[in-house]
């Protein structure tokens, strides 16, 4: 067989552009002549009649497109694969990109947090999560891998740091403006900010990588502005608002990652994370932002899920399954080694591993960049 005359799924190994995401991506490609190989996902072909009847779609996969039913008939007769829309579902299992705060929080202006996606998608999953319909975990499952894709995509090349730390941490308090300001600074230093994409530490996190290319004054300032909604309960809808109103003050700002979950939908995920990953299955979840952390992990305190979060990230770093071990900075002495006693039990399984030269407890946000260049000039040695 010639070079040229590789099979399409062949060629598409070789490809590192064979997923098509936008419409202005399809018209590119349609051009040549060939979408052969190529994965489509979730556009609106329907004004694509003639460019769909007239390519050569031979092992080409359709993920929840729109298509005119000439113009899906035919690609299958070509060799396509369609797998088509899924009517009266308030999510896009087929999804080609990560989620922005203003499309999960559609509605909330007029209709209140209720009336949005991401309040209509938890009730499904409410409705659907136990019911052991096949269908519906299937759509899950395919949601949460379109989203991976996604995020991987969005995210290469990034230096990206963690931040972890409960979502009991109130705006007003002194620990979410430190957050905020911890956010920031790592952001001014060329990191990407990865949070668990929901309230409290989270989202200062997110709020201070938001506020990285103002002038340092507007973070004092959005912070009163928070305060008049210091948390997600009673209202929802009151907390979004207070955020989406700092948006609009200062539009603009810096971009940073969010990965939330549905599973924990009473939580809602926060507006500062400009590119939202948001899942069905929060393990799922949890692994890929500790994996995704290359630059590290900061732990602020917070109660059983940032425990968990400390050693899911210490086992891939005991047995250096990812690699080299990433570094990881617990935050407040106090609590890790009082409160929540992590720290010592995670001095003692470091022992004379290489991850031991990879931890830190630092009493402050403050110390906290300092520790990551050091842990990382450790790394390099």
């Amino acid at each position: 067989m010639q070079p040229n005359s590789e099979p399409p799924a062949s060629r598409r190994a070789h490809d590192s552009d064979y997923e098509i995401e936008s419409l202005a991506e399809f018209d590119r490609v349609a051009t040549s002549g060939s979408l052969a190989g190529h994965r489509i996902q979730s556009l609106d072909l329907t004004d694509r009649t003639f460019a769909l009847l007239s390519t050569d779609t031979t092992e080409t996969v359709f993920l929840g497109c729109a298509m005119e039913p000439d113009a899906a008939a035919k690609v299958r007769a070509g060799g396509a694969l369609v797998f088509p829309p899924i009517p009266n579902l308030p999510f896009d299992p087929y999804r080609g990109s990560l989620y922005g705060p203003d499309e999960l929080f559609e509605g909330l202006s007029d209709a209140g947090y209720d009336a949005t996606p991401d309040a209509r998608t938890y009730r499904w999953y409410q409705a659907t999560r136990t019911d052991g319909d096949v269908f519906a975990s299937m759509l899950r499952s395919i949601h949460d891998d379109a989203v991976s894709d996604a995020l991987d995509e969005h995210l290469a090349g990034a230096r990206v740091v963690g931040v972890m730390g409960g979502h009991a941490m109130q705006r007003g308090s002194a620990a979410y403006a430190g957050a905020a300001r911890l956010g920031r600074r790592l952001t001014r230093d060329g990191l990407t900010v990865a949070t668990g994409g929901g309230p409290g530490a989270m989202e200062a996190a997110n709020l201070g990588a938001y506020a990285a290319p103002f002038e340092d004054g507007m973070l004092d300032s959005a912070l009163e502005i928070l305060a008049k909604a210091p948390h997600f309960t009673p209202s929802v809808t009151e907390w979004a608002r207070a955020a989406f109103e700092v948006r609009r003050s200062w539009p603009g700002g810096n971009s940073s990652v969010g990965i939330p979950t549905w599973f924990y939908g009473h939580e809602p995920p926060n507006a500062f994370a400009s590119d939202i990953a948001k899942y069905f299955v929060n393990a799922v979840r949890e692994d890929g932002l500790l994996a995704r952390s290359n630059a590290g992990v900061v732990y602020l305190p917070g109660a059983a899920g940032t425990v968990q979060e400390i050693f899911d990230n210490a086992t891939p770093n005991y047995y250096e399954s990812r690699g080299e071990p990433t570094p990881m900075v617990l935050v407040n002495r106090e609590h890790w080694t009082e409160k929540l006693p992590a720290w010592p039990l995670l001095q003692a399984l470091a022992g004379d591993r290489a991850m031991a030269a990879r931890i830190a407890l630092v009493d402050s946000v403050d110390e906290v960049p300092d520790a990551l260049a050091r842990l990382a000039a450790e790394t390099r040695s």
